[in-house]
């Protein structure tokens, strides 16, 4: 006896599906709600905290744009930025040392990172200086003969310190930086008669760069924040100012709040720079690919009768 057939997919209507009238209900989270209840209770009760607590807010205003502040911040700058300059060329010098194939290259990079990370930096800071003390004298035939003291001031011990010790860390990002790049586009580099100072320079050091570019941008923010310990070998930035004056007012609470404020507009700015210059660099990563994906075909390509 036949069957009726059943009708089609495509024949059926939307009135035909089962369950059509099931209303769609979404999922409920009380925990986030709880979750976030916690969080801003809390907030409110620290809030609640700062303001009836005995700090005098309109102090911090009134110092927040003094002029020995703003000057201390300048310096806080300047040591930050020639202090990640002086790392990161560093960095890269004992970075490429450390893959070098000489032993005597590689070994002089390793005691150069297994000194200086090693030991705390404010120790570092304390004995660059105090460096007067080892080295008397700083002479280098027909260029420089001087006191060791009046070469190395707080500002330059400041900047020595923070930089030789940021440099010893970037040696070892520089390190992986260099060998997370393929090994295949050095060949390749080779194959077109590159040299291999020619290679590291416009094949590998660019990738690198772009590899380490956030590590680099949290080390600039990292040493904004590391140059308060200069204010231990008696250098004039910001929280040494600070001090300077709340010895005489005794206003500590308010005079550190000022500091904060500042670290944290500077912070607030250079994040805001490395996302920029991350993002540059992400936009050009896949014309970049593409290009040494080229860049290796051609030169492995095989070749052409007649061709030089």
């Amino acid at each position: 006896m036949p069957q009726p057939s059943s009708p089609s997919i495509a024949a059926l209507s939307l009135a035909d599906l089962p369950g059509r009238d099931v209303a769609v209900r979404h999922l409920r989270h009380p925990g986030r709600w709880i979750s976030g209840g916690i969080v801003v209770l809390l907030l409110a009760l620290i809030g609640h905290a700062f303001a009836v607590g005995q700090i005098q807010w309109l102090v911090v205003g009134q110092f927040l744009t003094a002029g020995v502040i703003i000057t201390g911040f300048g310096w806080t700058l300047l040591i930050s930025a020639c202090a990640l300059v002086l790392g990161v060329a560093l960095g890269f010098a004992f970075g490429i040392m450390r893959l070098s194939e000489n032993p005597i290259l590689r070994f002089a990079a390793w005691l150069y990172v297994w000194i200086f990370r090693g030991t705390p930096v404010l120790l570092q800071l304390l004995i660059w200086f105090n460096i007067a003390l080892v080295f008397p004298r700083l002479y280098i035939p027909g260029l420089v003969d001087e006191r060791m003291v009046d070469v190395v001031t707080p500002f330059v011990a400041a900047v020595l310190g923070l930089g030789v010790n940021e440099g010893s860390y970037l040696t070892e990002v520089v390190r992986g930086g260099i060998g997370s790049v393929d090994s295949g586009q050095k060949e390749a580099a080779h194959t077109l008669g590159m040299t291999p100072g020619q290679t590291m320079r416009r094949i590998i050091l660019p990738q690198t760069l772009r590899l380490i570019l956030p590590v680099l941008g949290n080390s600039a923010i990292g040493m904004l924040k590391f140059s308060s310990l200069a204010a231990t070998i008696a250098m004039g930035e910001m929280l040494n100012a600070a001090q300077r004056i709340y010895f005489i007012n005794g206003a500590v609470i308010e005079l550190l709040f000022v500091c904060a404020v500042w670290y944290l507009a500077g912070t607030t700015i250079l994040s805001i720079g490395q996302y920029y210059l991350e993002r540059h660099f992400g936009r050009d990563a896949a014309t970049a690919t593409s290009e040494r994906r080229w860049f290796r075909g051609w030169a492995r390509r095989p070749a052409v009768e007649g061709e030089a």
